[in-house]
């Protein structure tokens, strides 16, 4: 299937794009972040929450692996970033959530990918070599649903950026 690449100049324009997909996203959505730290997988997440109408500020659950807000749909924050066997990421039981009435964005996805539903939009951020605030941001889907996704976000792209 194919990916969006893009760059973002900014965090704002981070939670630009995060805002737009938590504008269009639907029930049992899952979003996978993966990048290194720093590089703007809470930043995206924040814009993904005030998408979804959530009115509370959107932290990292790194601490607590799962936080919940509540706006249109549920946004379910989970962190794989204090785990570091697969064993302990399958043992959570995050199935409710994966498959349940919300929307999933999972950070530091990259640890679990064993365990986690097939069809999701995987979401890439790299550092921008040069750049103090600049990203690189690949947008993979994996199953029909998120390549529509990708297909609106091209379509709709003067919206985001």
């Amino acid at each position: 299937m194919e990916s969006l690449k893009l760059n973002s100049h900014s965090p704002e324009q981070t939670q630009l794009l995060g805002s737009y997909l938590g504008e269009i996203a639907q029930k049992a959505d899952i979003f996978l972040l993966m990048g290194e730290l720093g590089t703007g997988k809470t930043c995206l997440v924040q814009g993904i929450a005030r998408g979804l109408d959530v009115k509370e500020y959107a932290f990292s659950p790194s601490f607590v692996i799962l936080r919940e807000y509540h706006g249109r749909l549920p946004l379910y924050h989970i962190d794989f970033y204090r785990l570091d066997h697969i064993e302990e990421i399958a043992d959570l039981g995050l199935e409710e959530y994966f498959y349940g009435d919300g929307v999933c964005v999972v950070e530091w996805a990259e640890k679990g990918l064993q365990v986690v539903p097939r069809d999701n939009l995987l979401i890439t951020i790299h550092y921008i070599p040069v750049s103090e605030t600049g990203r690189s941001i690949c947008l993979k889907p994996q199953g029909e649903h998120y390549y529509e996704i990708i297909k609106q976000l091209k379509k709709e792209r003067k919206l985001w950026l």
